[in-house]
């Protein structure tokens, strides 16, 4: 969209261009465009006029198209609704941190017909870990109205995102987060909502919850950390997993040009950037597996799929990997994704399996492949 100002008399032009306004016309039309912004905050923000920017119930942080206009941060709470892109849900009293009460609930309107998505990045996402089973039952977050299954969500997820699709009609993606006062516990949280473009090279494909479009980085599950969950569990003798329960999404890599496969490694300064099943720590009398890697059959409640693999160049019959490590495997399935699944029973077994304790979740190294010459 561009914006149109009008900018009548001299006066006026002498505000936008000092002295050199005797060049110009009486009457004078000047075009800027709602781009993005960077806010004097440092937050993105949308070039609007200031006019605009009340509207919408923004905060003018900086000037923006040459001069016209002022970079509008959108930073919305609970109960309110949205349509501009490059909005930032955040908690009450945010930057400080929220005890909880009622459900936190923003709507998101598409700001045009042409787009199809929106981006999720939480830059600050603290709520309380998961039950002794991976249970979101405290604090959770929730995606509601879209047409992406999205899970409950909570624990520490700072630094991580999602993407979740607009449905055909118009119904607006509200964006819920519950609290339980009950639980004593400094949440917090600034979420950033951009809206993706139908035509966008940005948008994520259909079936992948997060998405990635470097050529190398990192991939973390929700709620990963080095710590196991510090939740007491009920029988005071298993500990908590990190790992939410439920679970089943896609992880994707968008595939550069020249580069035909990918490869998945662990952290090898980490012990834990691989524990998704099984006894980690060895809590108790149960024998730790903190190095273990296991994969195929083994692999039943909670694992990673991994298409076609192979790995030191030997190609695999299984794509399941559990265990509390994991071999460097590489494929060339495209397009380029990892399956995260985690089944409902984590520290009382499913009655076949050992029961799951300690596990972090993971955090592994991706890195496309060149094709070969």
């Amino acid at each position: 969209m561009v914006v149109v100002v009008a900018v009548l008399g001299s006066v006026g032009l002498a505000e936008y261009y000092g002295s050199s306004a005797k060049f110009f016309p009486l009457f004078s039309v000047v075009r800027f465009s709602n781009a993005h912004c960077l806010g004097n905050n440092n937050l993105n923000g949308t070039c609007f006029t200031r006019r605009e920017c009340t509207r919408y119930g923004g905060l003018a942080s900086g000037t923006c198209g040459n001069g016209l206009g002022v970079c509008c941060v959108v930073q919305k709470s609970c109960g309110t609704t949205s349509n501009v892109n490059c909005t930032y849900f955040v908690n009450p009293g945010f930057p400080g941190f929220y005890t909880g009460g009622s459900r936190c609930t923003i709507s998101i309107n598409k700001c045009n017909n042409n787009v199809c998505q929106v981006r999720l990045d939480f830059l600050d996402f603290s709520l309380a870990q998961p039950d002794v089973n991976g249970n979101c039952l405290n604090d959770f977050l929730s995606v509601t109205g879209g047409a992406t299954s999205v899970p409950r969500i909570c624990g520490e997820n700072t630094g991580q995102h999602i993407y979740v699709d607009f449905d055909p009609g118009s119904n607006p993606i509200q964006i819920s987060i519950d609290t339980n006062t009950a639980f004593a516990f400094n949440r917090r949280w600034n979420i950033k909502i951009t809206q993706i473009p139908c035509c966008s090279n940005e948008l994520a494909p259909t079936g992948c919850l997060m998405y990635y479009t470097a050529i190398s980085g990192k991939v973390m599950s929700f709620n990963f950390g080095t710590l196991p969950n510090p939740t007491p569990p009920p029988d005071g003798f298993l500990t908590g997993t990190r790992e939410m329960a439920n679970l089943n999404y896609g992880v994707c890599v968008r595939m550069a040009p020249g580069y035909c496969s990918i490869e998945w490694s662990q952290d090898p300064n980490n012990i834990y950037s691989f524990t998704v099943s099984g006894d980690t720590e060895g809590v108790g009398n149960l024998v730790g597996t903190a190095t273990a890697a296991d994969s195929g059959a083994n692999c039943t409640g909670d694992f990673i799929v991994i298409p076609n693999p192979s790995q030191n160049g030997v190609a695999l019959d299984t794509d399941r990997f559990c265990g509390n490590a994991l071999v460097t495997t590489t494929t060339s399935s495209k397009p380029f994704v990892l399956t995260v699944v985690t089944n409902s029973s984590e520290n009382f077994g499913d009655g076949v399996t050992l029961p799951d304790v300690a596990n972090r979740g993971f955090c592994l190294q991706y890195r496309q492949l060149p094709c070969p010459p």
